[in-house]
């Protein structure tokens, strides 16, 4: 019942990712990117809570904040809930190093998300999740994915996000 209600909410994609398989393990460091803090990131370590990842093209980073809003609101236990913000670097003209210093203040503002460079679109091609756009992809605490979705959330499709999110919590 869930998947089928996670594939009703997620509607047609461009995604390899598929709705009730597990997130493809990717890791990214060095001259692929990682977290802010420089340390390699590592997919598999998104389990044990529900995380929403946020991918997104600096150009685009605005267009899903009704959904980082509702997330806020929410306040959810950050024992069994994560976040996730994974920056297409490669996806913009703006220079890396003005992307890398506002997202250093971010992980500072907002300690509980974890910031991630994606430097060479790795996610791109190995999750073949769209460019140049914002995708939102959910995951449950084993690490399957739950939702996917492409470019801009509206108020139901949000909040269908949240309830699925409370249902997998």
């Amino acid at each position: 019942m869930r998947q089928l209600l996670a594939l009703l909410i997620t509607g047609a994609t461009l995604f390899a990712l598929d709705v009730g398989s597990p997130l493809p393990s990717v890791t990214l460091q060095d001259d692929e990117g990682g977290r802010v803090d420089g340390t390699a990131f590592k997919s598999d370590m998104l389990r044990d809570k529900v995380h929403v990842i946020f991918y997104v093209d600096p150009d685009e980073k605005n267009l899903n904040n009704a959904l980082s809003d509702a997330l806020k609101e929410e306040a959810f236990d950050r024992s069994t809930y994560g976040s996730v913000a994974i920056v297409n670097m490669d996806a913009t003209w703006l220079p890396n190093m003005a992307i890398e210093s506002s997202l250093e203040k971010k992980q500072k503002k907002f300690p509980d998300t974890i910031y991630v460079k994606d430097l060479q679109k790795v996610l791109v091609k190995r999750w073949e999740i769209a460019d140049d756009d914002s995708d939102i992809i959910i995951l449950d605490k084993s690490g399957k994915v739950i939702y996917l979705h492409e470019g801009r959330l509206d108020e139901t499709q949000i909040e269908s996000a949240i309830d699925l999110i409370k249902e997998y919590m």
